[in-house]
């Protein structure tokens, strides 16, 4: 192998020659290493639940009435029987408050399944361990969206329907290239999915009316164009950050071999990623592909409910993505592991993640009380790309940090493990990324998981538009006073200081002359 002078280049800029150096250096005929298997989950001793149906008695010790409360075979019950439970008079009845949504199931769904306690995930009852070892993005994506694996030949016509919708109307690309240089990608994402809309009149029910969707071949239409135009936007996004016009799609490479050759090619259309590379990234996509009712997804079944058009519904389900709550953790544990630096430094860390001095991301989920079993893949995957472009020395970092936090018994008392960000982070560092990136590259996956979840709410008779309750705490009564006889109430509803720029400063002593 040749070697390669990086003299006279900046930090960065090394990194990424690097990358690009391990691509085009591999072999063309290079094959992908077998991904480490890890204990999957169909494995475990959980079983599934049994039939819960009854009923549970209610006595309302306000007024001594007692009420009677179907239980369905799944273990739920209809908030609407909740709202019978009343004192009478002005009373409209119990309303269940619950921020955050901690124990409200507002649909059933058989796309995936989360047993946070015992570490389980699975889609459509496939451990996601096999799938990451076994199967491909696209084939997961299909099984996601229609409920089973494809055959060879509807797995041959599912890979050609999305890649022959890959090209991004010139339009959207020019929107891109004309956004402001420190744009973040997300917000290019986001733009850019809304703005698809706009270009497809026809796939939009303000326009055609609100049985549009009903039409299996028109879904299945807009599913293809999304699965096919999310890596092509997101790569003119990454290409926008380092100055270079977008490159078009090449129809003779795999989902993400196509994705990591617009990012990496320059335009030589013979390039090839590096397949080990691209399998990595393909198995990153299977993991974060779908994730059950987590924030955006809710969103995008939110937008849906009011009959919208799925990219404007989507492009809502992307902004929330982009809250650094939810799809912005990775970046948060690459800064934490800068900041503790080296292995020595570890138990100052712990202990002052113990004393609320210092905070510990990447591990703890809202769901999972047991090792995220994503994470454990993950881990795997990242030896496989530093064995191509070499080791990241954070990785002894957050090797160290894992042991000593599963052997402490605060976080082990907590039930806090590792979660699919805790290592991610590093891979995509590895492979070259920025971290205002990584989001990105959460998102063109997880595409599958929102047009599966949209096309179920579609087919399900009890989606209805999402309009949740209030429980109002406001004044409950007053009447209108003259500006004139009013008077501040309280000082802190004042309008606070709006800051000025130092241009308009300037602009405003250039008015006083």
């Amino acid at each position: 192998m040749a070697d390669v002078e990086f003299s006279g280049l900046g930090a960065s800029a090394r990194d990424r020659f690097a990358v690009l150096t391990a691509h085009l250096l591999s072999s063309p005929v290079e094959q992908p290493r077998a991904i480490e298997a890890s204990c999957v989950s169909s494995q475990s001793l959980a079983q599934p639940l049994p039939n819960l149906k009854g009923s549970i008695s209610v006595v309302d010790e306000r007024t001594g009435k007692r009420y009677q409360i179907p239980v369905s075979e799944d273990g739920t019950i209809k908030s609407t029987d909740v709202k019978k439970i009343s004192t009478g008079n002005n009373d409209k009845g119990l309303k269940l408050y619950d921020p955050g949504y901690l124990n409200t199931a507002p649909v059933r769904s058989s796309i995936s399944y989360i047993d946070g306690d015992e570490g389980i995930l699975r889609y459509r009852g496939y451990p996601i361990e096999e799938l990451a070892e076994r199967s491909s993005y696209l084939e997961v994506a299909y099984l996601l969206m229609f409920g089973n694996l494809p055959s060879k030949s509807q797995s041959q016509e599912w890979e050609r329907a999305v890649m022959l919708h890959s090209a991004v109307p010139q339009g959207v690309l020019d929107m891109i290239q004309g956004m402001p240089h420190d744009a973040h990608p997300m917000g290019v994402l986001v733009s850019a999915m809304s703005t698809l809309s706009v270009y497809h009149p026809d796939a939009n029910p303000a326009l055609r009316g609100q049985d549009l969707y009903k039409s299996k071949q028109v879904r299945a239409k807009q599913i293809v164009r999304i699965l096919g135009k999310a890596p092509t936007i997101a790569a003119a996004a990454y290409l926008r950050l380092a100055g270079r016009p977008p490159i078009l799609p090449s129809d003779k490479l795999s989902y993400a071999e196509n994705f990591l050759y617009m990012l990496d090619s320059l335009g030589n259309r013979e390039y090839k990623p590096n397949p080990r590379l691209a399998r990595v990234l393909d198995i990153l996509f299977i993991l974060h592909a779908e994730h059950e009712m987590n924030c955006s997804t809710a969103a995008a079944r939110h937008l849906a409910s009011s009959g919208v058009d799925v990219y404007t519904a989507l492009s809502g389900a992307v902004g929330a993505l982009y809250g650094p709550l939810h799809g912005g953790a990775n970046e948060a544990v690459l800064k934490m592991l800068n900041e503790i630096g080296s292995v020595e430094n570890i138990p100052d860390f712990i202990e002052g993640v113990k004393n609320r001095k210092r905070k510990m991301s990447g591990f703890g989920h809202r769901v999972y009380k047991n090792y995220d079993p994503r994470a454990k893949v993950i881990k795997n995957l990242a030896e496989e790309v530093f064995s191509i472009v070499g080791r990241d020395p954070l990785i002894e970092v957050a090797v160290a940090l894992e042991k000593a936090a599963l052997s402490d018994e605060y976080f082990i008392k907590r039930k806090l493990y590792p979660n699919v960000d805790f290592y991610s982070g590093l891979i995509y560092r590895a492979m070259g990324f920025p971290p205002e990136f990584f989001t990105v590259l959460f998102a063109i996956p997880r595409m599958a998981g929102y047009l599966a979840h949209w096309s179920e709410s579609l087919d399900d008779p009890d989606t209805k538009i999402i309009r949740p309750q209030q429980v109002y705490t406001g004044v409950w009564l007053r009447h209108y006073e003259p500006l004139e006889e009013r008077k501040v109430v309280d000082e802190a509803n004042k309008l606070g200081q709006i800051s000025v720029s130092n241009a308009t400063r300037r602009r405003l002593a250039g008015a006083k002359i």
